[in-house]
């Protein structure tokens, strides 16, 4: 398989997370998502993804983009360790959490977003993530084991870690978000996720280094 990633994107850290989880090996192929006006708007990368984003992962013959959708194949190709519960509703409860990261949260504060906001981005980032956030708390106090869904590592954790560290950039006041930051640190303690951290990666810059 070859990923396509860019160390920052909390989108390719998701699927970096998946493939470290599954034991998957992969050669990585940096994006750069600001150098040369965005190395993802080149012919080239367009001719991989129409959509102009990373990530995207060659895998099995066929090239996936999105990262739930790369996910959701990393599960039905390598059932083990299992992302997705056995149980239907504890399913539905993880893709709704990761619906609500990927959906109401993650595209709002983006780079293609707040490049339109100018000085006003990072009170926009702030706000877009303090909503998804103020709602996100209140759905785990009602999901959450030691992680979103129960005691299992699920699809739903692979998004949170990411739009946490998202949050963290953006400087938004985590106080509020006990259960949040609760599962987020007991995530940060398993080895796919560190390995797999922006601070960590081929294309990190030397002074954002681990």
């Amino acid at each position: 398989p070859i990923l396509y990633s860019y160390f920052r994107s909390s989108c390719s850290w998701r699927v970096r997370i998946a493939l470290a989880l599954k034991g998957i090996s992969y050669d990585l192929v940096p994006v750069n998502l600001i150098k040369d006006g965005g190395q993802q708007f080149s012919a080239e990368f367009k001719a991989l993804n129409p959509m102009q984003q990373v990530p995207a992962l060659k895998i099995d013959g066929i090239t996936l983009c999105q990262s739930l959708a790369i996910i959701n194949y990393l599960e039905e190709t390598h059932p083990n360790p299992r992302l997705l519960p056995q149980d239907p509703k504890k399913r539905a409860q993880v893709r709704m959490i990761a619906d609500h990261i990927v959906s109401g949260i993650q595209p709002l504060q983006n780079l293609s977003v707040l490049k339109q906001m100018g000085e006003k981005k990072m009170e926009w980032a702030q706000n877009c993530i303090t909503s998804g956030f103020q709602a996100l708390e209140q759905i785990l106090q009602h999901t959450a084991g030691r992680y979103c869904v129960g005691d299992e590592v699920s699809m739903a954790d692979l998004c949170l870690v990411p739009q946490v560290a998202n949050a963290e950039r953006f400087e938004v006041d985590m106080g509020p978000y006990p259960t949040i930051t609760r599962i987020n640190k007991a995530l940060l303690e398993l080895e796919a996720f560190k390995i797999t951290h922006p601070s960590r990666q081929p294309d990190t810059p030397a002074e954002l280094r681990a």
